[in-house]
């Protein structure tokens, strides 16, 4: 064999550097304090001290999309989903009090379209913006064999601070306190395997109307990005006033998983089932798929995206708070003291 190149193997260099030059805008708008460089170095240099903190803990997350990807490959939408991959992360570190500093990406497939890769990318700057964090960095990895045609994978990483005496949860979490839930924006990014299992049991093409959004396609309906909670939960926490003393994000395993995780033992958490509106699309997947309710609380997040812990006396203060910011919050019940269940929602 002679004259091998890395093209004849599959592999574009110059596609490569051109979605890094496509990108470079994308990056810049999300800079902020404590950057140090711009894309396109070997690492990216982040200094907290810029950034404001004096004594800070890091707190560091990294998470996918799930099977939501089939969906935006299927359908040729591909901004938002770079959206979710950045709140899947920065939703997680907020919960322990910890502000977004700056975020990285992971993207893989078989040949490159610089034009696909640039929209996701496009979509990630988004979401840092939302979040306040900078895009400093990534991987883009054209691997032949690896993906079948127009498919790709994505990963991201992202590192946060919170000031040592500011980590959430308190240690003072107890019965009393106070449960408010953050209205999701749909289905957000957990449960997409069930979500396809239906749609492909029923039958149903992404691109007709959805039977449970008279204005989108079942396509664009599902694909409606993951909320950013970073900006308003910061908020209240930095409010004393607020008495916020832990959150948790909701995501797989639904409220009867989640929850639990940023509880103390000697409590359980009470939640009345009637304390919100379940949107049109969780109605529609459990009567289309015959999915049980039991199911359904530990596949999806069922409208709530976010739960905060408060102190009962300062828990109106925390949902007039959160509103302002733009939150739709209900009040879903309280702490107990411990029973047979972690979680009981009735």
């Amino acid at each position: 064999m002679a004259g091998a190149t890395y093209g004849q193997a599959g592999v574009d260099i110059d596609a490569g550097d051109a979605l890094v030059e496509r990108i470079k805008p994308f990056a810049r708008m999300t800079r902020r304090r404590g950057c140090v460089d711009d894309l396109g170095g070997f690492g990216a240099l982040f200094d907290p001290k810029a950034a404001g903190f004096k004594d800070p803990l890091l707190v560091s997350s990294t998470d996918g999309v799930g099977t939501k990807l089939k969906i935006a490959q299927e359908v040729g939408a591909h901004r938002t989903i770079g959206i979710d991959l950045v709140a899947m992360c920065v939703n997680d570190l907020v919960v322990q009090g910890a502000e977004p500093l700056f975020f990285l990406d992971y993207f893989a497939t078989g040949k490159l379209s610089v034009d696909v890769a640039a929209s996701v990318v496009e979509g990630i700057a988004e979401g840092c913006k939302q979040a306040g964090c900078a895009l400093i960095g990534g991987e883009t990895a054209e691997m032949p064999g690896m993906y079948a045609p127009g498919e790709y994978d994505l990963a991201g990483f992202t590192v946060g601070a919170v000031e040592r005496e500011d980590l959430l949860p308190r240690k003072d979490v107890g019965a009393g306190d106070v449960l408010l839930g953050l209205a999701s924006s749909g289905v957000h990014s957990n449960g997409y395997s069930l979500v396809r299992y239906i749609m492909k049991q029923a039958g149903l093409d992404y691109h007709a109307q959805a039977a449970f959004d008279s204005g989108r396609s079942y396509g664009e309906a599902l694909l409606e990005p993951t909320r950013i909670y970073v900006a308003s939960c910061l908020q209240v926490i930095r409010n004393d006033a607020c008495g916020i003393k832990a959150l948790a994000h909701i995501t797989g395993g639904g409220l009867p998983d989640n929850l639990p995780r940023v509880l103390p033992e000697h409590v359980s958490a009470k939640i009345e089932r009637a304390s919100w509106q379940r949107p049109a699309v969780f109605e529609w997947l459990q009567k289309t798929g015959g999915v049980p309710e039991s199911d359904m609380l530990r596949t999806f997040n069922c409208g709530i995206g976010m739960v905060l812990v408060a102190q009962k006396d300062k828990a109106s203060r925390a949902k007039a708070a959160l509103e302002a910011a733009g939150e739709k919050v209900y009040v879903l019940g309280e702490l107990t003291a411990r029973g047979a269940q972690d979680v009981v929602i009735a």
